[in-house]
């Protein structure tokens, strides 16, 4: 079977780190979590996957996904006919583990991944792809006139490759068009974008974090009613979350926690609410 070749812009390639972890980790006997879906896409593309063997920021970027995963999974608890987007979509596959039959979903990201993910999936009645820059607030309208809230963004590893600036704008713009919007995304202190180009995956690939966060209670300031209502680390996790993972994973995570302590802290997955109207 011919492979497809991806085509995509230096950010737009880091997607392919979050789908090789997912593969390497279905491949395992008892990996914590299961996506035969990524198996499927890494043996059908045309790339040097193998530059990210024994990267441990595998381990982190599957841990992100599932605590991802289970923030939305939370919000669809509450609000099943609620709409999901995925900002920065990737070849995620989010939705074929969290469908609940009623869910209204968007796989949001620019067009050379969108004709890339096109190859994979398909457009139905309740789930829609969106060729679009996060920072074009064109694609809120379109959710919002299209789909009822409440609304869940989660921006996993999106926004960090971004100018702050332009995050902000962003979050105003998710305050004026989205209001009452949960929004999922993690940020990296300024210890750790200042030390990427020595990271197990970044130093493999072009794309370089612009945005730095030290305080990430720091960004309520940004907006007023934003609040913060959820924070963790990897050494810090739900136990929902901290199950997944075998035992001798949880007893390295919590020695880092205690000598490489302000490495952890450098890198947290955060949850906002934004104001309703």
């Amino acid at each position: 079977m011919d492979k497809r070749t991806p085509r995509l812009g230096d950010v737009q390639e880091t997607l392919l780190i979050p789908l090789y972890a997912r593969a390497v980790e279905t491949r395992k006997p008892r990996g914590m979590l299961r996506d035969p879906r990524a198996v499927e896409m890494v043996d059908a593309l045309d790339y040097d996957f193998s530059r990210f063997d024994g990267a441990k920021s595998l381990l982190g970027a599957n841990l992100r996904t599932l605590l991802f995963d289970l923030w939305v999974r939370d919000f669809l608890e509450r609000h099943p006919s609620g709409t999901v987007v995925e900002i920065g979509t990737g070849l995620n596959t989010r939705f074929e583990r969290l469908d609940n039959g009623t869910v209204h979903w968007f796989d949001l990201d620019l067009p050379d991944v969108i004709a890339l993910r096109r190859g994979f999936f398909e457009d139905t009645d309740r789930r829609r792809m969106i060729a679009a820059s996060v920072t074009d607030p064109g694609w809120m309208e379109e959710v919002r006139s299209s789909s009822p809230g409440p609304y869940f963004l989660a921006a996993e590893a999106v926004l960090i490759y971004l100018e702050e600036e332009l995050v902000r704008s962003v979050f105003r713009q998710i305050a004026e068009r989205l209001p009452g919007a949960r929004l999922a995304l993690e940020t990296a202190a300024s210890r750790m974008v200042d030390t990427q180009d020595s990271h197990d995956v970044l130093a493999k690939v072009a794309a370089r974090m612009r945005w730095s966060c030290d305080d990430p209670g720091a960004l309520e300031h940004w907006q007023p009613g934003l609040s913060l209502t959820d924070s963790r680390t990897l050494a810090h996790l739900p136990a929902p979350v901290a199950r997944r993972l075998a035992f001798h994973y949880r007893v390295l995570l919590r020695v880092m926690a205690t000598i490489r302590r302000r490495d952890i802290e450098a890198y947290r997955f955060n949850l906002f609410r934004f104001p309703a109207e």
